[in-house]
């Protein structure tokens, strides 16, 4: 018999019992499916020189960044292409995070884009989208960020980091995920997930895209004209 603060070696015999009679045991997943992919250099490029002609966003925004553009109609037209490719691995990311296929698939139409160029200092406070899923996507990071972050003692992402909340905040669910991103990581998730992204010191710029999908259109076969329309309605 053990004492207090001992083991007897029950739980682990119990565990092999269980095995040895073909129990089926399932984990399921619980909450938001968070995907991260990384896009390609071209969709990279893409993003940075289409922003060139991009308008203000910030009233639109919950940031305190001073620089948020907005992209125009024709450069969405050339970015949707790329970008739905990705959101196609996100509908595979739901059907194997569910571990069941969609009755239909879902769909969408790209409702906003738009690029944060964030100094020092500046952050973005807790909010969530509006929409049916969100991305966001890492274009630039400077190596004096990479390197405040890598001085960073702490359990969260840091400087620059992005945070993403779900539920009570119990300390024996996972309801948190932190993560200091890397350039072309791309992260897609409910819009409605809340998350936030914190400031830095270091005096330089470090540039994401972030947008908004509805449920319109196909998600492989978005089109501008569907876009329009969409927006006529409100």
């Amino acid at each position: 018999m053990a004492t207090a603060g001992e083991s007897d070696g029950l739980t682990e015999r119990k565990e092999q019992d269980m095995e040895e009679q073909d129990t089926n045991v399932n984990i399921y997943n619980w909450g938001p499916c968070l995907m991260k992919c990384t896009i390609t250099n071209e969709l990279k490029k893409l993003l940075l020189s289409e922003a060139k002609v991009g308008y203000d966003y910030k009233s639109k925004l919950a940031g305190i960044i001073e620089q948020e553009t907005g992209y125009t109609d024709q450069s969405k037209d050339k970015l949707l292409p790329h970008l739905s490719k990705c959101f196609g691995l996100y509908d595979q990311a739901q059907e194997f995070y569910k571990r069941e296929k969609f009755k239909q698939k879902p769909e969408y139409i790209m409702s906003a884009l738009w690029i944060n160029y964030q100094k020092q200092h500046e952050f973005n406070p807790p909010h969530d989208h509006d929409g049916a899923i969100s991305f966001v996507i890492y274009l630039q990071i400077p190596d004096e960020l990479k390197k405040e972050n890598e001085a960073y003692v702490g359990k969260s992402g840091g400087p620059g980091g992005i945070q993403f909340f779900y539920g009570d905040g119990t300390r024996d669910a996972i309801t948190y995920m932190s993560h200091f991103p890397k350039e072309r990581d791309m992260f897609i998730f409910p819009a409605w997930l809340k998350h936030w992204v914190n400031p830095f010191k270091s005096d330089c710029t470090r540039i994401s895209v972030s947008g908004n999908i509805h449920d319109s259109a196909k998600i492989n076969n978005i089109k501008l004209d569907d876009y329009k329309k969409d927006n006529s309605k409100t």
